[in-house]
């Protein structure tokens, strides 16, 4: 079947069975590798993407649920403000040891910031619970999320609960 997707910005036409998950298109026929495969059943978040403006699990997500919503991956997540903030706040922390699961982090972190530009450290725990990170990087996960909702907010100020 064939699906006209929105993918950050660009109108792709994928011939794909629709049950195929949206992970596997993204990776395989658009050729956007950033979103990555973790577990395969929604648990670990490496598969991050928003559709819509909302986290969602890609790799459970069928292409034929998507309909004509937005879809934003780690490869256009920087042309947002909160994905931007997001992005040079992890470097200048130095968030990734391994990396595998920062594209899903920062998925996640950037929806949370869409939402509430100043999260308290247990919404940032409470939004990021289930993202899963095998390098244990969850303090500079957290602290890089609270950089870039200061930045967000335009002031060097903490946001609460920090």
């Amino acid at each position: 079947m064939r699906y006209t997707l929105d993918i950050n910005g660009r109108k792709h036409t994928v011939d794909v069975d629709g049950d195929t998950p949206l992970l596997w298109v993204l990776r395989d026929t658009v050729d956007l590798k950033g979103t990555k495969f973790g577990c395969g059943v929604a648990l670990c978040g490496a598969c991050t993407v928003h559709i819509g403006g909302e986290a969602v699990r890609s790799c459970r997500m069928p292409v034929s649920a998507v309909g004509h919503a937005a879809v934003t991956t780690i490869e256009g997540i920087g042309a947002t403000p909160a994905g931007a903030k997001l992005q040079k706040a992890w470097l200048e922390i130095d968030v990734p040891q391994c990396g595998y699961c920062q594209a899903g982090q920062i998925m996640t972190a950037a929806a949370l910031l869409n939402r509430n530009k100043a999260p308290s450290d247990a919404e940032i725990e409470g939004a990021m619970n289930g993202n899963l990170c095998r390098c244990a990087t969850y303090l500079r996960i957290r602290e890089a999320v609270k950089q870039a909702s200061r930045e967000i907010l335009g002031s060097a100020a903490a946001p609460k609960g920090a």
